[in-house]
């Protein structure tokens, strides 16, 4: 949807500045809607103060005046402490506004959000694939899958070879390449071999994969045996023919003879899957058979306000449809996972939460790094202060639902409802690790202008931003940028909504028109390279 936003001009000489306040009566800041000179007059609390300084479109404003130390509060929560006296109108950021010594949050206040009730799914069943094991699928690719960095290029041939000769090939969406840079230099048996191998794993044994070939160098660390030999669960093994919902035949480089040779077998095994592939037709499936990716990526300001919130409609009435949802990126739960522990429909979620949490702090701390140190470049010049700001803008995306189960990183993902899957922000990788797990649909919010693509799995982007939206028609999909209000949220949430479905029925994304997916698989690098 597009509707123009009516305050994204700022204000004249002489107008009063009235800046949005997520939660009045209790946040101490206002988000600015335009460009802002420095004594133009900003509403308050309690009458109005000159900005003390020029502040820009989507950056905070003092409501009143904060004194050094004080915590600073937004959407309700702490998002800082103020690190030098705030005056009243100041601008308040990275110069003033820090983690500091705060004690972080353990009980939360009452909800900051209405649940979206008075809207319900709209829709009960999406055009998907039905697989022979009885998954559901919403896109029909043959993968070529290297086992190490060492045959990526190889893979790629083969791809971009096999892909040229079948295109257009009714039921096919594509043959393509999944090329990563890890499966050697490193010890057999380490938590990042168990990453990679189940990662690899949940790629071939994806319900969107309708064939795959894995391309061996021969030498390498990771054997597939290594792949295959742990899939029992998932219908995978050596050899074609695993299950007539997926076969994985492999290819070793150095036994075939070399890159022509192995090129020109892989050929041959492709064309044979394409012919029995594409019997394949699309068929109601329920949605509850839809599992759905949360990912945010270029966060701005606007994203706590318009598209996550909004995308935290869509979840929920994914929920009530009986779907799943998969929330990540530890990093950014960090000052609002106290929200994601009172969610928890068990004891033991709540507890693991905690447990996460504890542990990238250790992890960072080990690497020379922060939590905050999160927010990048762009974050903070679209407005995003501290990490704690960014996350309780993005625990929005998973709406109000109850939090039933976490995983960790590309675990399946079985409970119904809302999951959250261990990832680091960065989103590449956590939007492979979901795509391991099994979410065949994901949503990404922008406010700065992600260009992420996925696949086999398609991708909807949501701006944050009429404006965004309007500068990137030809990369987002969907437009938040009105959705200000809870009202609007639960109007634009339903589209969204609908629109979600209509990609699990085989529209094409943005991304997928554009040929994006195939690079943007990036497992989780963990350990020492050797």
């Amino acid at each position: 949807m597009n509707r123009e936003r009516r305050d994204s001009v700022g204000p004249g000489p002489a107008a009063t500045v009235k800046p949005l306040v997520p939660r009045p009566g209790v946040d101490d800041i206002g988000l600015l809607l335009g460009d802002v000179p420095r004594g133009a007059l900003v509403e308050l609390a309690d009458g109005t103060a000159p900005a003390a300084e020029d502040i820009t479109a989507g950056h905070k404003v003092a409501l009143h005046a904060i004194p050094k130390g004080a915590p600073v509060r937004k959407y309700g929560e702490v998002i800082g402490v103020a690190l030098a006296d705030i005056p009243a109108g100041g601008h308040v950021h990275v110069h003033n506004l820090g983690l500091g010594r705060w004690e972080e949050p353990t009980a939360s206040p009452p909800p900051a959000r209405t649940p979206p009730t008075g809207v319900s799914p709209t829709r009960d069943h999406f055009l998907g694939y039905r697989r022979a094991d009885g998954r559901a699928a919403t896109r029909n690719y043959v993968v070529v899958v290297p086992t190490v960095n060492c045959s990526a290029t190889v893979a790629r041939m083969i791809a971009l070879r096999a892909d040229d000769q079948h295109k257009g090939t009714p039921g096919l969406d594509g043959v393509i390449a999944l090329p990563h840079d890890l499966g050697c230099g490193m010890a057999e048996g380490t938590p990042g071999d168990a990453i990679l191998r189940r990662t690899l794993r949940g790629y071939l044994g994806h319900a969107n994969v309708a064939g795959a070939l894995l391309i061996s160098l021969g030498c390498e660390v990771n054997q597939p045996e290594n792949i295959l030999g742990e899939s029992e669960n998932t219908g995978l093994s050596m050899g074609m023919g695993a299950s007539e919902g997926m076969e994985v035949e492999t290819l070793a480089i150095q036994q075939l003879g070399g890159t022509a040779r192995t090129v020109n077998t892989a050929l041959d095994r492709i064309a044979d899957l394409v012919s029995r592939i594409t019997k394949a037709h699309r068929v109601p499936i329920p949605l509850a058979e839809l599992t759905l990716g949360l990912q945010c990526g270029g966060s701005d300001a606007y994203s706590g306000l318009t598209a996550n919130p909004t995308l935290g409609v869509a979840a929920d009435l994914l929920v009530a449809s009986g779907g799943k949802v998969v929330l990540g990126e530890t990093p950014e739960i960090y000052g609002a996972h106290h929200l994601l522990r009172d969610r928890a429909s068990t004891p033991e979620a709540a507890a693991r939460i905690d447990q996460l949490i504890a542990w990238w702090q250790e992890y960072t701390t080990a690497n020379g790094a922060t939590l905050d140190n999160n927010p990048s470049r762009g974050n903070r010049t679209g407005g995003i202060t501290t990490i704690w700001e960014k996350s309780l803008g993005a625990v929005l995306k998973s709406g109000t639902s109850p939090l039933n189960d976490v995983v960790g990183y590309a675990e399946p993902v079985t409970a119904p409802g809302l999951t959250f899957m261990d990832t680091p922000g960065y989103d590449p990788v956590s939007a492979t690790g979901m795509v391991a797990g099994g979410a065949n649909l994901l949503a990404f919010t922008t406010g700065r202008g992600s260009l992420f693509g996925s696949r086999p799995v398609p991708c909807l982007k949501i701006s944050t931003t009429s404006g965004l939206y309007e500068r990137m028609r030809g990369d987002i999909d969907f437009d938040a940028g009105a959705a200000m209000s809870h009202a609007d949220q639960l109007t634009y949430g339903t589209a969204l909504f609908e629109t979600l479905v209509d990609m699990a029925s085989g529209a094409e994304s943005k991304s997928e028109a554009l040929g994006f997916g195939t690079e943007e698989i990036v497992p989780w690098r963990m350990g020492a390279v050797l």
